[in-house]
């Protein structure tokens, strides 16, 4: 340190301490006498600090009978990391929240989950074992628990007094409330309201005009958040046996454009699969939009392993972002590096990098030219490609794989003649011309020629206009890319979230593809998978009698074409053309939650009666959800007649339901989970309530929450699958399904049994894991294997050991479908509106609205001359807002400007100021922040808050006053815009329908 610099420190050392001597005269006098001041602490040493749970003194454990330590999974967002809950037996209350060791969310490497409870506490306990094994929970997950006890959680069942909207409430006796949803008639003064009852025709169709779009019943629709362990059950023990397809969940305003487009790339447009990279052993990862440890999932395990990375191995990393994020750091020096760019244009700089690797063919040609699974085992290889497959050119036929029955053809690079793909070990890669097969000549082209044409429509110069990142950048990133070969990585998701999400993410994952990287060590993973846990050894719990096969058009307009319509039929019979549509229509998309509330205003494919929504927030996760479906789901007569809403918190969504049914919270519930991705080895994490839930109950005893209100509700309209009968054992004997419990242990009774079934627990075990009161239940509903089922839950889920990550060079768990270099259902598909056919493989649009007008003409840069984006808070998340502990760590949020920006535009660091879209606007305090490109204005998610106690509740006449550190911080989605060429609906990824958050174009003023 510097003489001068130390002066200064210690100057100002001794100013302060001069200070605080006039102010502090009796407290100094009290140190300097040792004497005692105030109230006495508790303890000499550690003062009023919480009592440990356990002591481990001269190689002796010893467990604290003040506590009880419970295994389950924390819920503060979507990575569902494994923790150990500690409670205070006295208060019944959670006082701390550790890490599972069993878990590989929350820790890496994990115990082996052979290793008893208490010897687990003995690692944590040892020097060396305790750096190996150490188990930890991020800001989120320590605090959360509070929310448990906040003054404003839904704790009885409500019914909406006066307006929807108004946040005027009475409690209702929950008999009551679901006589009133059964049987409808006029709950509100307003007119008479369907029951569920009425809506529950499983024979008249909804649309006579249109019987595929099913019966009656679809009329009810149930939309659900992220998979938090209970909606498949909901799924199919509810909806399934009412009679509707109608369920959503939160995907279409998460990621689903990276779903998709990973969906695309590896041919299942019904699972849905998705990628990651294998951060423990990658050399070289390019992350579009997604900082690993910033977001992504799982966040904290991905940032974790990256953070070994980087500093035990050898990981170099390149993160294109519009802003910076916690990944790229000066203290990882050249290892980490950071490509500023536009929302919106990262398709552009992928393209620019597939066109540099093909045309300087420093792809794995060997690898893509393998064109069947016999040929990649011959080959030794663990993945294989469709690259030379041959795509039909003629007008007939246009954009079919040319096949022998199921078998594709391709081109034998041994003697150029068309062969089964199963017959051939390398075709031909780069094809265009004509081939002869059973009499025909045929017009095609192989995958990779298209891809190759794809890359070349614009030049290098071209792609770098529009993406800002220089020609010799994107060489520079093209060349290491390619230089780390299979372990090479790449990772994308919410950065992806505009109108063109769906080919950049199909875009990115290619990269892979040119370099074979699929189900390698180093590369890309499917992730592990999970054990078998509702269809089982012992049960199917999602088979019972009556169980309704419905096949019906849902709601959103997926999974099903235009085409198929009527609508579409008497067009052409007409000799219409028989485009534009109605509305836009999304085949190979799995469900649009932000699209149902404008589509039952519009009738579209039909109108709603029923919405019971499970914790969700559609409004505030919606981009430009504030402004049509507000409107919309104000008013009963628009589009939703009866909304009923189960919450723990009254969200800006709920706030319009008719009645609202309470739900457990955090540690109170029960769930199954398996870990979303970022993982190589078998997973299943479990939850169960570990303290009493503070909701009302039935009379049963169960709580009002989810799957209990469902049992009740499926009792009432006599549905089967409920009561005495419901659940069918593998032995043929028959189970009342009653209770949440007679689900959910039978479920983890599946999970103890699967393969090699686990051990059974010892007393002590389940002494030390906090369960001794879930034993009679467990021997009632499990018999024989309520000790093996124990095991499970008190190690909180059931791990696979981390030997079994890797088989050599090769992941152990691999996907097994070939990657789509063209994929064939995209490119038989046409754009509703405008009968424009997708492209099979990727290819480059700018930003543009479902009709193809692009926001360049929309929105020209002298009146909209920045690009608005949001970005993964790594602190606050939508669900959380009713955590007060979480407001210490993270209070509000801004509107972030590079200082250059601010400067051309007078503005300076604090400023208040409106940031305005041509559809929305919001508020904030102006920070000024290097790392964020110029050209952009940047929003952390997840505050700005109008629900969840951030503004005034009445319930029976009393109100609870709001909370300004609830409403604090900007509320992005605001900006969202309107698609005008769909009437009411929401700007969406033109192939895939995902609501576009990102890359909206605004423009910022000062208020003064």
């Amino acid at each position: 340190m510097q003489s001068s610099r130390r002066k200064f420190l210690l100057g100002s050392g001794v100013a302060v301490a001069a200070a605080s001597a006039v102010g502090y005269k009796d407290m100094l006098g009290s140190v300097v006498t040792f004497s005692d001041k105030g109230e006495k602490a508790k303890d000499s040493i550690y003062f009023n600090s919480s009592e440990a749970e356990y002591s481990y003194l001269n190689e002796k454990f010893v467990p604290n009978d003040a506590f009880k330590v419970c295994a389950t999974t924390c819920i503060g967002c979507t990575t569902q990391c494994g923790v150990r809950v500690k409670i205070d037996k006295k208060t019944d209350k959670v006082v701390r929240v550790l890490g599972n060791p069993y878990n590989l969310l929350s820790t890496d490497p994990w115990i082996p989950y052979n290793t008893s409870i208490k010897e687990s506490y003995t690692l944590l306990s040892q020097a060396g074992e305790f750096e190996t094994y150490r188990s930890n929970v991020c800001a989120r997950g320590n605090v959360l628990f509070d929310k448990t006890y906040d003054q404003n959680r839904v704790l009885k069942p409500l019914k909406r007094v006066g307006k929807r909207g108004e946040n005027r409430w009475e409690e209702i006796d929950i008999d009551t409330l679901i006589d009133e949803i059964v049987n409808g008639g006029d709950l509100f003064g307003e007119g008479k309201v369907k029951g569920l009852k009425e809506v529950r025709d499983t024979k008249t169709p909804i649309n006579p005009e249109e019987p595929i779009f099913g019966p009656k019943s679809n009329g009810f629709c149930i939309l659900g958040t992220a998979h938090d362990g209970r909606v498949k059950t909901i799924v199919h023990r509810l909806l399934k046996s009412y009679g509707s397809a109608n369920y959503m969940g939160h995907t279409s305003i998460c990621g689903l454009s990276m779903r998709a487009g990973e969906a695309a790339y590896l041919g299942d447009f019904k699972k849905y699969p998705h990628l990651k990279p294998d951060f423990e052993n990658t050399e070289y990862l390019l992350s579009i939009g997604t900082p690993p440890g910033q977001a992504g999932n799982p966040f904290k395990r991905q940032g974790k392993l990256l953070a070994r990375a980087r500093t035990e191995k050898n990981i170099q990393y390149t993160i294109v972002s519009p802003t910076q994020g916690n990944s790229d750091t000066i203290a990882v020096g050249g290892r980490s590096h950071w490509i500023p760019i536009i929302p919106g244009t990262d398709l552009a700089f992928v393209m620019g990098l597939l066109q540099i690797i093909i045309n300087s063919k420093t792809y794995n040609a060997s690898y893509l030219a393998l064109p069947s699974a016999k040929a990649m085992k011959a080959a030794k290889d663990v993945s294989w490609t469709n690259a030379s497959h041959l795509i039909i050119q003629d007008e007939e036929g246009f954009g079919r794989i040319l096949r022998d029955k199921k078998i594709p053809l391709v081109l034998d690079t041994q003697d150029m003649q068309l062969k089964h793909a199963d017959d051939v070990i390398e075709a031909v890669l780069d094809y265009q011309g004509t081939v002869e097969f059973e009499g025909k000549t045929y017009k095609v082209r192989t995958s990779f020629n298209e891809l190759k044409e794809n890359v070349n429509e614009l030049s290098l110069e071209e792609y770098a206009k529009e993406c800002g990142v220089s020609v010799d950048k994107m060489q520079e990133v093209a060349k290491e890319f390619v230089s780390h070969g299979r372990k090479s990585s790449v990772d994308c998701h919410g950065g992806t979230m505009h109108t063109t999400g769906f080919y950049t993410t199909y875009a990115v994952m290619m990269l892979g593809a040119m370099v074979g990287n699929l189900n390698y060590k180093g590369g890309m993973s499917p992730g592990g998978g999970a054990y078998k846990d509702y269809k089982g050894k012992q049960y199917n719990l999602f088979g019972y009698k009556g169980k309704s096969k419905v096949h019906a058009t849902r709601i959103d307009k997926t999974r099903m074409a235009y085409e198929k319509t009527n609508e579409y039929k008497k067009k052409v019979a007409a000799g219409k053309n028989p485009y534009p549509a109605k509305d836009t229509w999304y085949p190979f998309t799995n469900a649009l939650e932000s699209e149902i509330i404008t589509n039952s205003a519009k009738g579209y494919p039909y109108k709603l009666d029923v919405l019971l929504t499970l914790n969700s927030n559609f409004m505030y996760g919606t981009s430009g959800g504030e402004g049509h479906i507000k409107e919309l789901i104000s008013d009963p007569k628009k589009s939703i007649p009866l909304f009923i809403a189960i919450d723990p918190f009254i969200n800006e969504s709920s706030r319009y339901a008719d009645y609202i049914i309470p739900d457990s919270v955090l540690h109170e519930t029960w769930g199954i989970v398996h870990a979303w991705a970022g993982y190589q080895t078998k997973i299943n994490t479990l939850r169960f309530p570990v303290v009493k839930p503070r909701q009302a109950q039935f009379k049963n005893g169960d709580p009002i929450e989810v799957i209990s209100f469902a049992i009740a509700l499926g009792k009432k309209l006599k549905l089967p699958g409920f009561g005495e009968k419901a659940i069918k054992g593998n032995d043929g004997k028959w189970h009342a399904f009653d209770k949440v419990e007679d689900f959910y242990l039978r479920a983890f009774e599946n999970i103890a049994m699967d393969g090699k079934p686990v051990p059974d627990a010892s007393d002590e075990e389940i002494r030390l894991s906090g369960i001794e009161s879930y034993v009679p239940s467990l021997k009632k509903i499990c018999g024989k294997n309520w000790r093996k089922t124990a095991y499970v839950m008190a190690r909180g889920g059931r791990y696979e050991d981390i030997d079994k990550s890797y088989q050599g060079e090769y992941l152990s768990h691999r996907y097994k479908k070939p990657i789509q270099i063209y994929n064939e259902t995209v490119g038989r598909t046409k754009n509703a509106l405008t009968g424009e056919r997708f492209s099979g493989t990727v290819k480059f649009y700018k930003q543009r609205f479902a009709n193809g007008e692009t926001f360049e003409k929309a929105f020209p840069k002298e009146h909209f001359p920045l690009t608005a984006f949001s970005f993964k808070s790594n602190v606050l998340s939508t669900p959380n807002t009713a955590s007060t502990l979480l407001k210490e760590i993270r209070y509000t949020t801004y509107v972030d400007m590079n200082p250059k920006t601010a400067e051309k535009f007078g503005l300076k660091h604090g400023d208040v100021v409106r940031i305005s879209s041509a559809d929305g606007a919001v508020e904030g305090y102006l920070r000024l922040r290097h790392g964020i490109h110029p050209e952009t204005i940047g929003v952390e998610h997840g505050a700005g808050r109008e629900g969840e106690g951030a503004i005034d509740l009445e319930i029976n006449g009393k109100v609870t006053k709001g909370k300004i550190s609830r409403r604090t911080g900007v509320y992005y989605n605001k900006l969202g815009l309107h698609d005008s060429s769909r009437n009411t609906a929401l700007t969406a990824d033109f192939v895939c329908g995902s609501n576009a958050r990102q890359a909206i174009p605004v423009k910022v003023e000062k208020i003064t």
